[in-house]
């Protein structure tokens, strides 16, 4: 199987100023950083890998990011876990898939025949290729969402099983890089639950949590985080 490249990083200078943020510090040299981000870093590593496991289920990527923390922005930890992800063996990326069976569920949309049908093709979906349907949507109108489900699964269950295991890793990048943007934004709810993602409008996705942490180290005068190789 061929292996996944990551997307190309550039590599940056933080200035030595400290920029001017409402955040708390938590990071030597990187004055700021949002809440959850910096209760992450400084988390004993048991309990950063047990946060880390809410956004993705495999052990070995958990423990790859916490132990190359602290992050200086959520930029940086957004770049390292798609490189964690993207480095992981196959058994590792099936064993991250099969965590999704029950995070990555669509809820009933109240159109029986079509649920119906969904139901079905995820069951055939997962005899086939040993691990849940998952596709992202982060951003997306929930009004849509059955019938963009419905045509991506019917699309993909065509698929041979190597291709689709890269393209199911995607998607669960995409997955993944939402719900560590929204951690590391700030506390969870009280019930332990990440806060739904944003909404994005027509034309560029302005709304994604992810685009406004990185946009917010840009406007406070910082430049885009380095890259942070893990």
């Amino acid at each position: 199987m061929a292996a996944l490249s990551p997307p190309p990083h550039e590599e940056r200078t933080l200035p030595a100023e400290p920029g001017r943020s409402t955040h708390a510090p938590a990071v030597p040299g990187y004055p700021t950083v949002p809440p959850g981000l910096a209760r992450l870093n400084s988390d004993p590593a048991d309990r950063a890998v047990a946060t880390l496991l809410t956004c993705c289920a495999s052990p070995d990527w958990a423990k790859r990011l916490a132990a190359h923390r602290p992050y200086p922005d959520v930029c940086a930890l957004l770049a390292a876990g798609d490189e964690a992800l993207y480095d992981l063996p196959p058994a590792a990326r099936h064993e991250a898939l099969t965590g999704e069976a029950d995070r990555s569920a669509a809820p009933p949309s109240g159109y029986s025949a079509a649920d119906t049908a969904l139901v079905h093709a995820q069951t055939a979906y997962a005899a086939k290729f040993g691990f849940p349907f998952v596709v992202c949507l982060d951003g997306q109108a929930p009004a849509h969402a059955l019938n963009q489900r419905l045509t991506a699964i019917h699309t993909r269950l065509d698929n041979a099983e190597e291709p689709e295991l890269a393209l199911a890793t995607e998607e669960l990048r995409r997955l993944v890089r939402g719900r560590l943007a929204r951690r590391a934004a700030g506390a969870a709810h009280p019930s332990g639950a990440l806060p739904a993602p944003g909404r994005r409008g027509p034309g560029r996705a302005h709304g994604s949590t992810e685009d406004a942490v990185c946009r917010e180290s840009r406007d406070s005068g910082r430049p885009d985080s380095p890259y942070v190789p893990v």
